[in-house]
């Protein structure tokens, strides 16, 4: 029963968003009721596809980069204080500086022939910070008793961090990266509507390009493409926690 509430609130909504578009008569061009959605999705279904998978690849490349070098500054800070008292404040400038605001310059950067470069680099931008946060989070994490039975050991810092910090720091880089996915697929869209290029030909550009032809039914569609595809990679990542927390714990 617990399983299936979502998917009555989802229908109750939906009932009630039809019943009142009907009853009050509201044009299709503001609003149009979920069943004049219905059959724009089925219509637009192969290009609403293509564009989704297009942004989805883009939110998964920006998400495999932003671990990788996430993951690779957060050991760094963890081996030199020096270098985390200088790479911490400039991950702090990347977190608060709005990708639409990037967006024009990383465009001239990657080249307008190539829009694809650029909405690949501002969705790092968007999945870093939480990764990388998580990860500083996790490497500080460690048993302090475990940690002085290292030194007493004579582990080197290097040893420290590989073979205690980092498998101490699992559950915190799992959390980072199913924050950083959604927020990947969130920067893939931003981006693609910051760079304005039909080139990109995501989801972002398929919202666009209804909502300049007042087709309110398409623009609803390609939201609901997107907010399914959201749902799906969230599901996903939640179980991939689940296995890679009970394999941590197992070790």
């Amino acid at each position: 029963m617990m399983r299936l509430a979502p998917f009555v609130t989802l229908a109750l909504l939906l009932g009630g968003w039809e019943i009142a578009c009907r009853a009050m008569q509201v044009p299709t061009y503001f609003l149009p009721p979920p069943s004049a959605v219905a059959v724009a999705l089925w219509h637009d279904f192969p290009s609403l596809a293509g564009a989704a998978w297009r942004t989805l690849s883009t939110a998964l490349i920006a998400l495999v980069l932003a671990s990788l070098i996430a993951v690779l500054l957060a050991m760094i800070t963890a081996l030199s204080p020096l270098l985390d008292r200088a790479i911490r404040p400039l991950a702090s400038v990347v977190q608060v500086t709005p990708v639409v605001a990037l967006a024009p310059l990383v465009l001239i950067w990657a080249g307008l022939d190539h829009p694809e470069r650029a909405l690949v680099a501002l969705a790092v931008l968007v999945a870093f910070f939480p990764i990388f946060s998580g990860a500083v989070t996790g490497l500080r994490s460690a048993d302090p008793d475990l940690e002085r039975l290292f030194e007493l050991y004579g582990a080197g810092r290097l040893q420290r961090v590989l073979r205690l910090r980092l498998p101490s720091a699992v559950p915190f880089l799992l959390e980072g990266h199913k924050v950083g996915a959604g927020l990947a697929l969130i920067g893939a869209v931003v981006a693609e509507f910051g760079a304005g290029s039909g080139g990109a030909q995501g989801l972002a550009w398929r919202i666009l390009e209804a909502g300049n032809r007042q087709q309110t039914a398409r623009m609803i569609a390609a939201l609901a493409v997107l907010g399914a595809m959201g749902v799906a990679l969230h599901a996903v990542l939640e179980a991939l926690e689940r296995r890679g927390l009970a394999w941590w714990r197992g070790r």
